[in-house]
């Protein structure tokens, strides 16, 4: 089986597949700090859970955007499950997307695994959206090359400037609210948080496919992604596998003709 292993800024996702088949998937915060032991101790007890052992696993694979956890990773993936991980963005990995961009290498590794698992199933052209620690909107022609995109601060990012540089308002969670006008501060902030992103969310759709100028399918994927879904009629599809689906994918391209 493989282990996939998605390593963001806030949360890691490990995903254990068995071919194309999703076994299981567990999440852990992200930090720097955690030691490979920590991970494995971890990720091995999670896994007895669910009936799954270290010698299940005969390869691994991941992607990350926090190269300090790069070792941690690797340290993990080569003491517990005795696997020497493919590492999507190091020279030699097929990701299957040509780059369109001017500086290629600044494109994070989630994102282009994300474009490539989003062609494969849903053809292009394509917005791919994803709800993370930063709002991305990731732009792929029909041809699944990435053309580039956009960043917006993410939503969670957003209610912790808030709370920090308003000493009265307090950290709310991100829900629809029942009505846009708040008639106390809690109500009001969840409004000008859920809406306001809506509001940003449809914006940026309507302004990318004017400048693209054709019709594009809209991918959401992340975790707040189900709650904006519901709301924004432009998303058409809702994939909160996406990045796990397209380590899985990519490591089949680059090990099929081994």
């Amino acid at each position: 089986m493989l282990l996939a292993i998605d390593s963001g800024n806030t949360n890691i996702v490990f995903a254990v597949y068995d071919g194309e088949a999703l076994k299981s998937e567990w999440r852990a915060s992200s930090d720097a700090k955690r030691t490979a032991d920590e991970y494995g101790v971890w990720l091995t007890q999670l896994m007895a859970l669910d009936n799954l052992t270290v010698d299940d696993i005969s390869a691994s694979i991941m992607a990350t955007v926090v190269p300090e956890m790069l070792f941690t990773l690797k340290t993990l993936c080569r003491k517990y499950f005795k696997t020497d991980p493919l590492i999507v963005g190091e020279p030699g990995v097929e990701i299957g997307v040509d780059v369109l961009v001017n500086e290629p290498d600044e494109v994070g590794a989630d994102r282009l695994v994300n474009a490539a698992a989003a062609h494969r199933r849903y053809g292009g052209p394509l917005i791919v959206v994803d709800f993370g620690t930063a709002t991305t909107f990731d732009i792929v022609d029909e041809n699944g090359s990435y053309c580039g995109g956009v960043i917006a601060p993410g939503i969670n990012l957003s209610l912790d400037a808030l709370h920090m540089a308003a000493a009265k308002l307090p950290r709310v969670a991100v829900q629809k609210p029942k009505t846009v006008i708040g008639t106390k501060t809690v109500p009001a902030m969840m409004s000008g948080v859920y809406w306001g992103y809506v509001g940003l969310i449809e914006g940026l759709l309507k302004r990318i496919k004017g400048e693209y100028g054709a019709q594009m399918c809209v991918v959401a994927t992340g975790g707040l992604a189900p709650l904006f879904a519901e709301e924004i009629d432009a998303i058409e599809h809702l994939d909160n596998d996406l990045t796990l689906r397209g380590l899985s994918e990519i490591y089949r391209r680059n090990t099929q003709s081994l």
